[in-house]
């Protein structure tokens, strides 16, 4: 058993925000209340967590993430994506199909759900829309929903056949479950990962244009329109894509988005800094177009932040420019960039936030999201909203963030997933040891 004794609940799915007591026994929440007193019996087997000016929430869920298993586990494995993940807050991800070989079978996708069963998270795993990622022929989406897959995305990859994207958004609501799109036209695209604008001119780059994203997004928005299926825009990095989001939600699209807090944080000035670190697809855009994102996230337009958790090897990212592969690490540095960018500049309240990191994600991918209440899956986080922390000693394989270094809001102290605890900071695993020696 555990008490988390006086911590700050934030919980979006009651709208709560208060302190409270919560006692666990084994895998779910028993009892909430404002003070739990024990007995001599009881604290034989208990365990107490002094959660005094900390915020306990529900566990968080990215919805967006690469584990690079099968196929390039050198960058990254399910065990240590989920202990990444863990160490950020995490007790639910969700994993995308652009593994090697593509999670276009039953037979992958059996494999990472098994090894993800081991890992003390929960690992949620989608499969591809088409067969190889090539954008010509379904998978087989009834076999793939039968065997588990959460959704489906060719992420990584936008579908350009119409026809195709057509039949799968409509099996897809057959099914009841989701449909997350790469929303990148390759025909406006010079080089990816730079914006195309004054930093890719100064750079002789070349760039990806706002174009080939928003086509997409205008697109693929009237497709949700008309076939009635549940979308999301992945990685959202246009000011003019998130306005169609919003327009298609008016006009009663069943469409949703996200946003990446590298998207919410910096611009395109990134790339003169953090060279290959701040190369992204889609690339990190102007200051308008960040802005646009914060208020899309403010109004409800954007209705999941995620990481987009993309790691890459140090040799991979110490190419040149247009060499090296685009994304970043982002699982242990989410919660804390969302505090940073969102809630201390006064965007969105803590709940909101909690709102958007952990129910949403959750209902998006048609998972009961977890309640801070009696009865409830017992997946916390424990965190110090305005504690600062340094961004080192990643957990992940990888370290390829323009974030390594910052000082940042937010320290987490303990992630609790089935009521085990499945990570704590050095400093209460330090306190455990001395406890144990006494």
């Amino acid at each position: 058993m555990i008490l988390i004794k006086n911590g700050r609940v934030v919980d979006p799915v009651a709208a709560k925000d208060s302190v409270k007591d919560i006692l666990i026994d084994g895998d779910h929440i028993i009892l909430v209340k404002d003070n739990i007193q024990t007995d001599h019996d009881m604290e034989k087997d208990l365990q107490i967590i002094d959660a005094d000016g900390l915020v306990v929430a529900p566990g968080l869920t990215d919805a967006h993430v690469h584990f690079r298993d099968p196929g390039q586990t050198y960058k990254e494995d399910i065990e240590t994506g989920a202990a990444a993940a863990a160490k950020g807050g995490f007790t639910t991800v969700v994993c995308m199909a652009n593994t090697r070989p593509p999670v276009d079978s039953t037979e992958t996708l059996d494999y990472i759900l098994k090894k993800g069963s081991g890992t003390g998270i929960h690992v949620l795993q989608t499969s591809a829309i088409t067969k190889g990622l090539k954008g010509q022929e379904l998978v087989d989406m009834h076999a793939m929903a039968d065997a588990g897959a959460a959704g489906f995305t060719d992420d990584g990859i936008p579908i350009m056949d119409e026809n195709i994207l057509v039949q799968a958004m409509k099996t897809a609501r057959e099914l009841d479950l989701p449909v997350s799109l790469h929303e990148e036209d390759p025909l406006f695209i010079s080089r990816p990962g730079v914006n195309q604008g004054k930093i890719s001119e100064q750079l002789d780059y070349g760039g990806a244009s706002r174009t080939a994203e928003d086509v997409m997004v205008a697109r693929d928005t009237i497709l949700a329109l008309h076939t009635g299926a549940s979308v999301c825009i992945q990685h959202i990095s246009s000011g003019n894509s998130v306005a169609l989001v919003r327009n298609a939600r008016q006009l009663g699209a069943d469409v949703h988005a996200e946003a990446t807090p590298h998207h919410f944080t910096l611009t395109e000035e990134a790339v003169l800094k953090y060279g290959t670190m701040a190369r992204m697809n889609p690339p990190l855009r102007e200051e308008a177009d960040r802005l646009a994102i914060i208020e899309g996230i403010k109004d409800g337009t954007i209705d999941m932040i995620v990481t987009d958790h993309a790691p890459h090897s140090a040799g991979e990212k110490a190419r040149p420019l247009e060499k090296a592969p685009s994304g970043i690490t982002g699982l242990e540095t989410s919660l804390a960039l969302g505090i940073k960018s969102l809630v201390q500049p006064g965007h969105i309240t803590l709940l909101k936030l909690m709102e958007l990191m952990s129910r949403n994600p959750m209902e998006f991918y048609r998972r009961k999201p977890v309640s801070i209440t009696p009865g409830s899956a017992a997946d916390l986080v424990i965190f110090g909203e305005n504690e600062l922390w340094t961004v080192d000693h990643f957990a992940s394989k990888a370290s390829n963030s323009p974030f390594a270094g910052w000082e940042l809001p937010g320290k987490i102290h303990y992630t609790i997933c089935g009521g085990k605890i499945v990570y704590q900071s050095d400093v209460e695993a330090a306190s455990s040891d001395e406890l144990a020696k006494n």
